[in-house]
Parts: C-alpha cells; structure tokens; sequence
C-alpha cells in the first residue's frame, strides 16, 4: 500500500469535508466551530477524511470518512492509525469516538466500548455527545 499523507485542513476547505459527511449520513454542523482538527488523508490521491476535536489528553476521533471508491482496501484502517499517531504528536491520551455504524470496525482497531455516563466532562459536553448523535449512538474509547 502506498504511504498515506496527512494535510490540515483550512477553513476554506471545510465545506468539500461537510459534503463527504452529509453523503455518509454523518454530522457536519460544527465544522467551523473552536477546538477541532481536520485532516485530509490521500495516498496517491484522495482516501478520506478525519478530525480531532478538544483540548488536552482526552479528544474525539471524528469524522471519519473514506471515499467509497476506496473502501475495502484497508485504507480506513490506515486513516485511523495515521490519526492516532497525530493525536499521540498532539500528547492526546485516549480518543473516544460515538458511533451508529461502525463500532465493529473500530473494535478492530483497538477501541473498547464504555459508559456514556463515565466520559470525562469536556468530552460529554461536546455537541457530539448533546446534539449531533443519538443517544443510541456506541460510545467507544482507546487509550494511546
């Protein structure tokens, strides 16, 4: 597989990552707001999206979307362990994640189902967690 590179995203660029996400059925309402990284993952060319969100040693992976034509290869599980080593640089701890669809997935990769409940403050606070995804969503953590 060809090595991944991962670019920061701009302001400007946020709206090409809210269509990605709006056609995966994933949120895209807070893009803009304060406290969150995203990132343009490409091999070649482009595989995908992700962001980080938060401050200090507990964040969210979020926004995490690999192209459909380039699903099937891999390529997401790279774009997540390129993300947590970005994250690790960043001297985050643990990634905690909420999930509808893919909590097998990211069981793969090492995240362990966790209590809502028991999320430190500034990550139940997120609107990730009040607003953007139901409260059926999985919540998942792993520790860097």
């Amino acid at each position: 597989m060809t090595a991944l590179t991962i670019t920061t995203l701009e302001p400007a660029e946020l709206a090409e990552l809210a269509w990605f996400l709006d056609a995966a059925s994933l949120p895209s309402a807070d893009l803009a707001e304060p406290d969150r990284l995203f990132f343009r993952v490409e091999a070649d060319s482009l595989v995908g999206y992700g962001g980080l969100e938060g401050e200090g040693a507990d964040r969210l992976l979020r926004s995490i979307v690999v192209l459909a034509d380039r699903r099937g290869h891999g390529l997401g599980r790279a774009l997540v362990t390129t993300l947590e080593r970005q994250a690790h640089t960043l001297g985050v701890r643990r990634l905690h994640l909420l999930t509808t669809t893919a909590a097998p997935f990211f069981r793969t990769l090492g995240y362990a189902h966790a209590d809502r409940g028991a999320a430190p403050p500034a990550i139940a606070r997120s609107r990730e967690f009040t607003a953007l995804c139901p409260a059926s969503a999985v919540y998942l953590v792993k520790a860097l």
